[in-house]
């Protein structure tokens, strides 16, 4: 049976300054978003795609996930507490973001800086797709490491022990979408947007391939103990996920019938 290690969720004492490990995985998914990027700008060869905007794309992406993400979590997951404690909301030291609200979050300033900059905006985020899961990767190694998150009860031979949860066996749900969310979608999406695509396409295998993923993995992930499941007795996960997949779907048909 696997035991979680516990690591010490801060990487780096520099005196009274602590660099938490989650801290970093951020900054690395902003590098390799910059990284491969730079790469897409080769390979599209669009004068409308350059270094310049590709750092100003980072910079509204970034306000966009941690506004977004935040008051995701706020309305989708905790409506009742904060509209109660309203002054708790910018508490973001205390932890709670959502991927759903960070990804709305982006989608709008998306739409601002496209049209700031007069390029269509599922051009832009065609652009931006294949760059997000690994992003997504290092978000959930953070939370492994931090051994949040974790998943449920299982006797499957990878089972690992949360000790700070208790002592039962639970699936390593964080891996799952390390591998899923991150990894394999990254593949996915690198390699279908080598080739020239209808516009919007590779935005709505995106979403097919993160809802797919994320719906499925949710399955193996202890829901939120403050909401517990619902109805059909699905997560808010799940429910929050349902619809991307259906759009994505809607996107992909839609591209290729205007395209045909």
């Amino acid at each position: 049976m696997l035991v979680h290690p516990q690591f010490d969720p801060v990487a780096i004492h520099l005196g009274p300054l602590a660099i938490h490990w989650y801290g970093l995985m951020y900054l690395a998914g902003f590098i390799t978003f910059l990284w491969l990027g730079r790469k897409r700008i080769t390979i599209l060869n669009n004068p409308q795609l350059n270094a310049k905007l590709l750092d100003d794309l980072l910079f509204y992406g970034v306000l966009g996930v941690i506004l977004g993400g935040r008051l995701g979590y706020v309305l989708f997951y905790k409506a009742g507490y904060y509209s109660a404690h309203p002054l708790e909301i910018f508490a973001v030291w205390q932890g709670g973001m959502s991927f759903h609200g960070g990804f709305l979050g982006v989608l709008v300033a998306m739409v601002w800086f496209a049209h700031k900059q007069q390029i269509r905006w599922l051009q832009l985020t065609d652009f931006i797709a294949p760059l997000v899961p690994p992003g997504l990767a290092f978000g959930r190694l953070g939370n492994f490491i931090n051994g949040e998150l974790w998943g449920r009860p299982t006797d499957v031979p990878w089972a690992m022990i949360f000790p700070k949860v208790d002592n039962l066996p639970r699936h390593p749900s964080q891996l799952y979408e390390f591998a899923l969310e991150g990894v394999l979608l990254f593949a996915l999406l690198w390699l279908y947007a080598r080739k020239p695509r209808p516009i919007g396409a590779v935005s709505g295998l995106f979403l097919i391939g993160y809802g797919s993923f994320r719906f499925l993995v949710e399955f193996t992930r202890e829901p939120d103990d403050f909401l517990g499941l619902l109805s059909q007795g699905l997560s808010m996960g799940q429910w929050l996920s349902f619809p991307m997949v259906l759009v994505g779907v809607a996107m992909m048909f839609f591209s290729y019938r205007r395209a045909s």
